[in-house]
């Protein structure tokens, strides 16, 4: 069973590293998992916290960089460190076939910590934000995914990597919205 989930997650790699290849990705995809293409983003949500919601704008923040903190640390440190599946790139059977869009890096796939962190803080918007602006949820969840499928398209991850990093920005990102949920007084916004 491990084995045929390993080859699916190869093939379903090659699709999306080989067979979505074009020159409007190449240019877009490597920049949209890179931190200072989305700093304009990141600035805009404190900035809009802050004017909006004043000192809890802080704590808005402070919940945003907590998700995001405990996702890639549990990702990097806890998950990677421990299974130490090889990237793609970094695989000698596989980096034959492989358009590297990006330099590989030395460390660990499994899971993506840009899968994990860009989740966890999205799924906090949502909660944070969800109920009051609906549009909150398919903007984050689209620019989680973009970032996830990034990993794929410049050969860094395989989609068993941003799947498994997802989730787990998920489960960790709602996990801090509803511990600031609960131990705060009153409800961010």
């Amino acid at each position: 069973m491990l084995e045929m989930l390993q080859q699916l997650d190869v093939r379903l790699f090659q699709w999306i590293n080989t067979g979505l290849a074009n020159p409007v990705f190449d240019v877009l995809l490597p920049w949209c998992r890179e931190k200072w293409f989305w700093a304009p983003v990141y600035w805009f949500i404190a900035a809009f916290s802050l004017i909006n919601y004043g000192k809890k704008g802080w704590i808005i923040i402070l919940g945003l960089v907590l998700a995001a903190g405990v996702a890639d640390f549990t990702s990097s440190t806890l998950i990677k460190k421990n299974v130490q599946r090889l990237r793609p790139c970094n695989d000698p059977q596989r980096v034959e076939q492989i358009i590297l869009r990006v330099p590989c890096g030395s460390g660990y796939s499994f899971t993506s910590s840009h899968a994990a962190n860009h989740f966890a803080a999205a799924v906090f918007m949502i909660g944070v934000f969800g109920r009051f602006r609906k549009w909150i949820k398919p903007m984050a969840l689209s620019w989680a995914a973009s970032i996830a499928i990034s990993q794929v398209y410049v050969g860094v991850h395989y989609p068993g990597d941003v799947s498994a990093g997802a989730l787990l920005g998920i489960l960790l990102g709602w996990g801090v919205y509803l511990a600031m949920r609960k131990w705060l007084p009153e409800p961010l916004v």
